[in-house]
């Protein structure tokens, strides 16, 4: 299938944040607001209008979205600065044939691109090893909340760039919204 993959455009907020809606509709791990999410990140200094991108098919309709945001881990020494992978959605009809995969391939390599070393995500643990993101407790890096290991998940963007870092992950005021 043929589709576009680039950065989202403001007048196209509302139809991204119904895609999203629509698409954690049935999702049985989901508090049904994610939505909600993308649009108080958009609205906070988390946002990174580079990194919202949005899968459009041959109709010129929008079936995709992926949102990375700025995050810091933070330790007693340090803070470094991160990104946050969430959320990624496909709209079902189109799912299980590879736009999720190409909108985070195509994320992640803008986030390179743009100067961000590092990604961390919370997601299944069988789905996001596939780009290289490995359980996050690798580098002494914690989640700000309990979850099991192994689907805390950060990725090196740049080698070692995760080599003298460790802490808790902080999100941003969005996330707690």
């Amino acid at each position: 299938m043929d589709i576009l993959i680039r950065e989202e455009r403001t007048e196209e907020y509302n139809t991204t944040e119904k895609v999203v809606k629509r698409v954690f509709l049935k999702e049985e791990f989901s508090d049904k607001k994610e939505h909600l999410l993308v649009n108080r990140i958009r609205k906070s200094d988390a946002f990174i209008p580079e990194l919202s991108l949005i899968a459009i098919d041959q109709a010129n309709e929008i079936i995709g979205h992926i949102l990375l945001s700025k995050i810091t881990i933070v330790n007693d020494h340090k803070t470094v600065d991160s990104l946050a992978l969430a959320p990624v959605s496909v709209i079902p009809e189109h799912q299980k044939k590879g736009i999720g995969s190409q909108l985070i391939h195509a994320a992640l390599k803008k986030a390179k691109e743009i100067g961000y070393h590092s990604v961390i995500v919370l997601g299944h643990k069988d789905y996001y090893p596939k780009f290289g993101f490995k359980q996050a407790r690798f580098w002494n890096i914690q989640a700000p909340f309990d979850v099991p290991d192994e689907v805390f998940m950060a990725l090196e963007l740049t080698e070692d760039a995760l080599e003298n870092v460790e802490g808790v992950v902080h999100y941003s005021n969005a996330f707690s919204g």
